[in-house]
């Protein structure tokens, strides 16, 4: 039995920064809406507020206290209503650490505990704990779940075996400049700049454009240039900062990613919550053979911050794919050749579904402004290519109880899984397909926060389709059960 523990009193603070995140808006909208008329009674009753979340932060603080005990995290909280909240470690699923930059300057980190059932947040967080003390919480609950001592140091001799990969500052900065984290950073921008005018005075606002419409055509340019640089500049950092330090080892049935600069991040994934790993191919990297490992692992939650697919490793050349899963993850690795491409009559529905938007555009241009036509047929042009893409990087490929699926959105995706994990499998067809003799598949498996995660094979011969539909099954061309 373990003694009621509080967490380190940094705590406070990052209750008053959820505190304040959460009516930050409100406070905006008061001194926009105060700050002629009325201000002193806005600052009185904004210190009023301010006092407020600070005496709520201290109290939740104080009133949040977590042990270990009978093989359960007990957890009670709650500052007029108390709440009590137990996790049983045979429940628990991954426990992982998150260091931010407040969090490094105190030696804290913050705990996250999933269960199956986390949905879209974590069973369990501990926004400020000691690393050691963490560290050793995360001991003791995986401990007790593992059984007793000896099991333990079994596992512990298995571990040792294992192998780890991380990568180079070179591949690190080569991924910050493929990522295309600049085009994030423009539209960020660009909704800071139309928005700005509502916060400066607005003479300065008239001066300033009436200044920047008076430069020069090759100034203008010169700066948009400059502005673009800085933006690609700023993808490249943000990217680093995100993926510095990457490192994923393979621990027993585990695999532990820790990766961030300023913000440290240990992530946890027991091998069983993974049910696929595919490798994308942005227009950027494909052309130089590289490509970005992923993994949709079932459960998860919003607050761990990560994105709908979990990051295996940031970027890695084409080739050293195979060796990297054989490495990790063996069951998912073996080169695949020969995908079965989609028949020739299905090209015409990609290509006439990526130019079509664009034809109707065009069409109305041609009535209302003629000259700019030519700009519009520029696009058509490239969604016809891009159309023409989706088509031939299309396909799929049955190895025993493995399908590997590949299509294209923007980058090229290749996903493997295996039978027991397709949650669901679906034939579509429509009219036009059906005249065609093609068909649509879709394929679910269990994903991020719970929910599913679907992939499509737009455009199947219907005979292809029949032959999926038997895998998932287990029935062979003539309806009969096959052996399993």
């Amino acid at each position: 039995m373990s003694e009621p523990k509080r967490m380190h009193p940094a705590g406070i603070l990052f209750n008053f920064f959820k505190v304040l995140r959460e009516t930050i808006f409100p406070i905006v909208f008061g001194f926009v809406t105060f700050r002629n008329e009325s201000m002193i009674y806005f600052l009185l009753a904004g210190a009023a507020v301010l006092v407020i979340m600070i005496v709520s932060s201290i109290l939740s603080w104080y009133r949040f206290t977590y042990r270990v005990e009978d093989g359960e995290l007990r957890i009670e909280y709650g500052v007029f209503i108390r709440k009590k909240r137990f996790i049983s470690v045979n429940r628990i699923q991954s426990i992982d650490l998150t260091s931010g930059v407040i969090h490094r300057v105190f030696g804290l980190t913050k705990v996250q505990i999933e269960t199956a059932g986390s949905g879209m947040q974590a069973e369990a967080s501990l926004k400020a704990v000691k690393l050691p003390e963490a560290e050793q919480l995360r001991d003791e609950l995986k401990s007790k779940l593992e059984g007793d001592l000896e099991e333990s140091l079994d596992r512990a001799e298995e571990e040792s075996e294992d192998s780890s990969h991380r990568i180079t500052f070179q591949r690190l900065f080569l991924a910050g400049t493929t990522s295309g984290s600049a085009g994030v950073v423009l539209a960020v921008f660009a909704f800071f700049f139309s928005q700005i005018q509502q916060f400066i005075p607005e003479r300065f606002y008239d001066s300033t454009v009436d200044w920047v419409v008076g430069l020069s055509i090759v100034l203008l340019v010169g700066f948009g240039i400059l502005v673009l640089l800085l933006l690609w500049v700023l993808g490249i950092a943000g990217t680093m900062l995100k993926y510095g330090n990457f490192t994923i080892t393979k621990k027993g049935d585990e695999l532990f990613i820790t990766r961030g600069l300023l913000e440290k991040k240990q992530i946890t994934i027991p091998l069983k919550r993974i049910q696929a790993v595919g490798f994308a191919e942005s227009p950027i990297r494909q052309p130089f053979g590289y490509a970005s490992v992923f993994a949709e692992v079932a459960g998860g939650s919003l607050d761990k911050g990560e994105e709908f697919s979990t990051v295996l490793f940031p970027i890695m050349k084409r080739e050293e794919v195979e060796p990297f899963l054989q490495d990790i993850l063996p069951d998912y690795a073996g080169i695949q050749e020969g995908f079965e491409p989609l028949p020739r009559r299905a090209g015409k529905f990609y290509m006439l579904r990526a130019v079509l938007p664009f034809l109707l555009v065009g069409a109305v241009i041609w009535f209302v402004f003629s000259p700019l036509l030519w700009a519009v047929l520029l696009l058509a042009t490239a969604a016809l290519c891009y159309g023409y893409l989706q088509y031939r990087d299309t396909g799929f490929l049955v190895k025993g109880n493995r399908l590997s699926m590949r299509y294209r959105t923007f980058g090229r995706i290749t996903v493997r899984m295996f039978h027991k994990r397709v949650q669901a499998f679906e034939i579509r067809q429509h009219k036009l397909q059906q005249m065609q003799s093609l068909a649509t598949q879709k394929v679910s498996i269990i994903g991020k926060f719970g929910a599913g995660k679907h992939y499509y094979l737009k455009q199947l011969d219907e005979s292809d389709a029949i032959r999926l539909a038997e895998w998932y099954s287990y029935r062979d061309g003539e309806g009969q059960k096959m052996d399993q």
